[in-house]
């Protein structure tokens, strides 16, 4: 296979580039606001629009310590959100004054056919300064196939003072398209924090 060689003179040669690069491009969908907030839930705009979806997290902010932040899903206009999930969930951290550090698997939040809510962010602190943030991406809700894939990423500022890299996925073991989707913490309200659903094109 030939190799063509890129220099500033090739470059500059570029006359124009496309005014958008649709492939990839997020389409926000809509936006909700916690505010002493039991539980938050997106019941529109999942379909088959889009081959997946984005949801972004930001700085959820929980009335109770050390609850964890997570989410369930549902079908059609059924509001059970206790569909069955089958993940992995693992995380790295690091304590504040630098003494603790590691990587593990976390066997506690983790599901095996499980039909409870998945954690996202476990432990997050209640202090003024402390919050989770992070983003959960589903795979083809809209299939009536494939189970449902999900992969998010997650940061959390830990009860106990320490940073959490989270890392959690897993898929909903159902054919049938999932359509609603609901956030909450463990225990407590959600006191502030913002969710938004994008489209991925």
């Amino acid at each position: 296979m030939a190799l063509t060689k890129i220099s500033n003179q090739s470059l500059s040669s570029i006359s124009s580039l496309p005014a958008t690069l649709p492939i990839g491009a997020l389409t926000l969908i809509s936006t909700q606001t916690a505010s002493s907030s039991a539980s938050i839930s997106f019941t529109s705009g999942i379909d088959s629009t889009y081959n997946s979806y984005i949801f972004k997290f930001i700085n959820i902010h929980p009335a109770t310590d050390n609850a964890n932040f997570s989410f369930q899903a549902d079908t059609g206009t059924n509001t059970n959100y206790n569909q069955t999930i089958t993940s992995t969930y693992f995380a790295s951290y690091q304590t504040e004054d630098g003494s603790t550090a590691a990587l593990q698997y976390v066997t506690g939040q983790d599901q095996a056919q499980g039909t409870g809510f998945q954690t996202l962010v476990d432990a997050v602190g209640n202090g003024n300064d402390e919050s989770c943030s992070g983003t959960l991406q589903i795979f083809q809700p809209s299939s009536d196939t494939f189970v449902k894939h999900f992969i998010a990423r997650s940061h959390g500022y830990n009860g106990s003072d320490y940073s959490t890299d989270l890392f959690c996925a897993g898929y909903i073991n159902i054919t049938t398209a999932i359509t609603r989707f609901q956030f909450k913490m463990s225990s407590g309200n959600m006191d502030s924090g913002v969710i938004k659903l994008y489209g991925v094109g």
